[in-house]
C-alpha cells in the first residue's frame, strides 16, 4: 500500500514538473528559440550566391520591408564607387552632428578620413557618420538619397526605395530581403568595403590623435561563424532586428538576409550552413578552354581547333550537379580560308530543362585555302595592305 503511495505522488509530481515546463518554454522563454533547422522566424528571408545570384533558400523574398541600418550597405556603396581617394579628409557638416539613434559621436568642426567615416558607419553603425558621408559625396542628404535610389534602379531592384542615408523608419524607405542581398554582392566586389565589413575592431583618430576611438563591430557572426566575413546589423521599432551576413568557404561566397528576425545571427548561422552543406561551388567551363576539332575542306589544314573564352561556375548541389548537360552547336565541317577567332558556333550549358549559361565558339588559328582563286584574292589583299 505504502509502495502505490509512493508511485502515485511520483507521477504526481512528475506531471506537475512536465506541465510546469511547458508553461515556462511557451511564455517566459523567447518563443523564437523553438523551431526547425529548416525554418526561420524572419518575416523575410534569402539566401544567395554572391558571383551567380543564384537563389539558394528564400521566405518571402520580394516583401517591401524596412530595413533599418542595413541600409548602410547602400550608403558605403555609393562612397566607395564615387571616391577615389578613401583617404580624402572630410570636415563634419553641422547637420551629421547629434543624428538620433546609433552614433560615432562626431563632434562640430571635427576632420577624418571617408574611410574612418566609413568604419564608423558599419562597426557601431554611426548615424552621424552615415551624414557626414552624405553631405560629403552629394553635397546634400537630398542628393546622396538620389544617388542611391539612381543605383537601384541601375541594378535592376524593383522594390527597394530610400528616403536617408542611415536607415531610420521614414515613409518611402524599404526594400526587400532579395533586393538587398543584390545590393551587399555588388557591395562585396570593392576590397575596401570588403576589408571594412570584416573588421572585427578599428582604432580611429579623427581630428585629435590624443582622444583616439575604438570601434566594434556589432556583427557576431565574425567571432563565431567559420568563413564570416561581413557585413551588417540594424534594428528599429518598425523594422525589427535585421542583419545581412557573408561568408566564405572553398570558394563560394554566399549572402544571407533576414529582415525583422528576432534571432537574426542564429537564424543566419542556421541558414548559411544549410546552404553550404548542400551547394558547393562547380567549375563547369575554364577560362579558355580547348574545345572539339572541325574537319575543314579545301584547306591547307585539315582541321581547326576551336575554343570557349569565358569561365563558369555555378553552385549545385551533388543531385544537380548529375544532371548538368552540355550542349554544342557547331559547324561539322568547314570551308577555307578560316579566320583566327571566327565565330562557328556556341555551347549552351543546362540544369535540367534551365539554360544557365551561353557562350560562344571560336576558332584558335587561321587556316588558309589552297584554292587557286582563294590564292590570288589573297596576294590582292596583301597587296593592297
Amino acid at each position: 500500500m505504502q509502495k502505490n503511495k509512493l508511485l502515485i505522488f511520483f507521477l504526481f509530481a512528475l506531471n506537475l514538473i512536465l506541465a510546469i515546463s511547458f508553461v515556462f518554454s511557451s511564455f517566459l522563454l523567447p518563443k523564437y528559440k523553438v523551431y526547425a533547422d529548416s525554418e526561420t522566424s524572419a518575416k523575410a528571408m534569402v539566401v544567395i550566391e554572391a558571383s551567380t545570384g543564384r537563389v539558394l533558400l528564400n521566405k518571402n523574398m520580394n516583401d517591401q520591408r524596412a530595413m533599418a541600418s542595413t541600409t548602410k550597405i547602400m550608403t558605403a556603396l555609393i562612397c566607395v564607387e564615387k571616391v577615389p581617394n578613401l583617404d580624402e579628409v572630410v570636415l563634419i557638416h553641422d547637420n551629421a552632428v547629434g543624428i538620433e539613434g546609433t552614433s560615432m559621436y562626431l563632434r562640430k568642426g571635427e576632420k577624418l578620413s571617408v574611410r574612418e567615416l566609413l568604419y564608423g558607419l558599419m562597426l557601431p553603425s554611426g548615424n552621424d557618420a552615415a551624414m557626414a558621408l552624405a553631405y560629403y559625396v552629394g553635397g546634400s542628404e537630398e542628393n546622396f538619397v538620389k544617388m542611391m535610389n539612381e543605383k537601384a534602379q541601375a541594378l535592376g531592384l524593383k522594390n527597394t526605395h530610400f528616403a536617408n542615408p542611415h536607415g531610420l523608419d521614414a515613409e518611402g524607405h524599404y526594400t526587400s530581403a532579395y533586393d538587398l542581398a543584390i545590393i551587399t554582392a555588388e557591395a562585396m566586389k570593392h576590397k575596401d568595403f570588403k576589408d571594412i565589413v570584416s573588421t572585427k575592431n578599428v582604432r580611429v583618430k579623427g581630428s585629435k590623435a590624443d582622444e583616439p576611438r575604438f570601434l566594434s563591430n556589432k556583427n557576431k557572426l565574425l567571432r563565431t561563424f567559420d568563413g564570416c566575413n561581413g557585413v551588417k546589423t540594424g534594428f528599429t521599432d518598425n523594422a525589427g532586428r535585421c542583419f545581412v551576413g557573408s561568408a566564405e568557404r572553398d570558394g563560394m561566397t554566399l549572402v544571407c538576409v533576414v529582415l525583422s528576425c528576432g534571432p537574426m545571427f542564429e537564424d543566419c548561422s542556421k541558414l548559411l550552413e544549410k546552404c553550404f552543406n548542400k551547394y558547393k561551388m562547380r567549375e563547369i567551363l575554364k577560362e579558355f578552354e580547348i574545345g572539339e576539332k572541325i574537319a575543314v575542306t579545301s584547306g591547307e589544314k585539315k582541321y581547326v581547333e576551336t575554343l570557349t573564352k569565358k569561365a563558369f561556375s555555378y553552385p549545385l548541389s551533388d543531385e544537380e550537379y548529375s544532371n548538368i548537360k552540355i550542349v554544342k552547336n557547331c559547324s561539322e565541317s568547314l570551308e577555307a580560308p578560316i579566320k583566327k577567332e571566327q565565330e562557328v558556333g556556341n555551347l549552351e550549358i543546362y540544369l535540367n530543362n534551365d539554360l544557365l549559361f551561353s557562350e560562344k565558339i571560336y576558332t584558335i588559328s587561321e587556316v588558309k585555302s589552297i584554292k587557286y582563286l582563294d590564292k590570288i584574292w589573297e596576294v590582292v589583299d596583301n597587296w593592297n595592305l
